[in-house]
């Protein structure tokens, strides 16, 4: 009988290589936000891919950097921890994108902050381009890493060889046990889920001034339940009342998510809603109020209000 095997990965690249979207298809749910923007991931969600044989904890963090805020340098130093704790670190560079100065830099700065950990090359996105160009990027990707590293490559968004990813990422594993109960997805806690939900869809088709200015904190959350037709409590509430705020840093920013007469911010309730249902398996009343906290990115009080 082989030995069960579990360990910690993690996935860097530069902003849009697909690694939220991969760790996503790896635990089969949606437990990382996904958008087209630099700095969408705040915090580090870790996944649970469980399989008979072993167990995976996907660490996704915040893309690697060069901060210009108080907040920048402490989503740097959350990876800079990560990256000393895992035991694979997976990098993903997209196939249908030359290997850049960008991609050079983050490996450079991996091999220099964890410099014992296993390096694993990811060409991800193959479903966009030809098998030529696939191919021709897993050897630029194995030219970046040397000879050490095996490269493997993937599509998140067709399924393609995320079993030989995960078969790959077991074997890299040494002989230990399940870190969490089989059938458990994340170690988040809800509420920052609701937040991060909340954050992509306010993010979704917005301009570029707006993703580091943004931050949403669950102000409260209240169970609703028709007590008098509801003989067991156990089967949970009827519905659930979520409050959040939407933190900005200038009133400008304050009009761009609200938009005209309040259609933006209704269409980010409507769709961060249905997410927020799925997580919790009920009705949800989401209630969305926009407020200005100036220059937060930079004040170490209201950074660590806001959880950071």
């Amino acid at each position: 009988m082989t030995e069960f095997r579990s360990g910690f990965v993690c996935f860097v690249g530069r902003p849009n290589t697909g690694k939220s979207t991969l760790t996503n298809a790896l635990v089969g749910e949606k437990i990382a936000i996904t958008s087209n923007r630099p700095q969408t991931t705040r915090h580090t969600i870790r996944g649970i891919v469980n399989r008979d044989d072993a167990q995976l904890i996907l660490v996704d963090t915040p893309g690697l950097h060069r901060p210009r805020t108080l907040l920048g340098q402490r989503l740097n130093d959350l990876v800079r921890d990560t990256y000393s704790e895992v035991d694979v670190i997976c990098v993903c560079v997209p196939a249908d994108e030359a290997i850049g100065p960008g991609d050079r830099w983050i490996v450079s700065q991996v091999r220099q902050m964890a410099p014992r950990t296993t390096i694993l090359g990811v060409v991800t996105k193959i479903d966009r381009v030809t098998r030529d160009k696939v191919a021709a990027q897993l050897v630029a990707l194995a030219e970046l890493l040397g000879p050490t590293s095996e490269v493997v490559p993937v599509s998140a968004k067709s399924g393609k060889q995320l079993d030989v990813l995960t078969d790959v990422l077991v074997s890299l594993m040494e002989p230990g046990p399940a870190f969490y109960p089989d059938g458990e997805l994340t170690d988040e806690p809800e509420e920052v889920l609701m937040a991060e939900f909340i954050r992509e869809a306010a993010l979704e088709g917005v301009r570029d001034e707006l993703p580091h200015s943004l931050a949403v904190v669950i102000e409260e959350i209240i169970p609703r339940g028709d007590r008098d037709n509801a003989p067991d409590e156990a089967a949970g509430p009827t519905m659930v009342d979520v409050h959040a705020i939407l933190y900005v840093e200038r009133d400008s920013q304050k009009g761009i998510i609200i938009g005209h007469r309040g259609a933006r911010l209704k269409e980010v309730g409507t769709v961060a809603r249905a997410q927020i249902e799925k997580l919790l398996g009920t009705k949800v009343y989401l209630d969305l109020h926009v407020k200005v906290a100036k220059d937060w990115q930079r004040d170490p009080k209201q950074l660590g209000r806001m959880g950071f």
